[in-house]
């Protein structure tokens, strides 16, 4: 184990020296200005991407509380319909509960389907918001790495002609 912490170290140190002694362009006029650009146009890139994911998490959050509401909404009115036939399998007589037990089980059985349903496609509907933004967000990662590259590559064509 410390050999390989000692190796490791000792990685560290060489890789630091020779990020060091690496030369870097003349700074001229020109390869001064083409830096600037980049930076500018980096900093117009990485601001871009801020905006495109702030607003994919705003629809997402979003998409989330109507998902919760759905299913809250749905829930509630799962467990109105098994009160209201829990409460009419109480009011029936004796003779006839049998009958309006099972007639409540089925109205149960249909209210909780068409819950489950309703929470159902608010999840897909979540989900599907959340994969669209999660696209945005690395469709805007890219446009930023490339603007990066562009601009790397504007700064050392600028090098190369002094």
């Amino acid at each position: 184990m410390n050999k390989l912490i000692a190796t490791l170290i000792a990685g560290l140190f060489a890789t630091a020296a020779t990020a060091q002694t690496t030369t870097t362009p003349a700074a001229t006029k020109a390869v001064v200005k083409a830096e600037a650009e980049a930076t500018k146009d980096i900093t117009k890139a990485e601001s871009k991407e801020l905006k495109v994911a702030t607003k994919a998490d705003a629809k997402v959050s979003k998409a989330a509380a109507d998902a919760n509401e759905k299913k809250v909404k749905a829930y509630n009115k799962a467990a109105e319909t098994q009160a209201e036939a829990a409460a009419k399998v109480a009011k029936a007589d004796p003779e006839d509960r049998a009958k309006a037990s099972a007639k409540a089980e089925e109205k149960i059985a249909d209210a909780t389907l068409k819950a489950d349903k309703k929470m159902i496609k608010a999840d897909e509907k979540l989900l599907k918001t959340q994969v669209e933004a999660a696209a945005d967000k690395a469709t805007a990662a890219a446009k930023t790495e490339q603007a990066r590259a562009e601009a790397t590559a504007e700064v050392h064509k600028a090098a190369a002609k002094h």
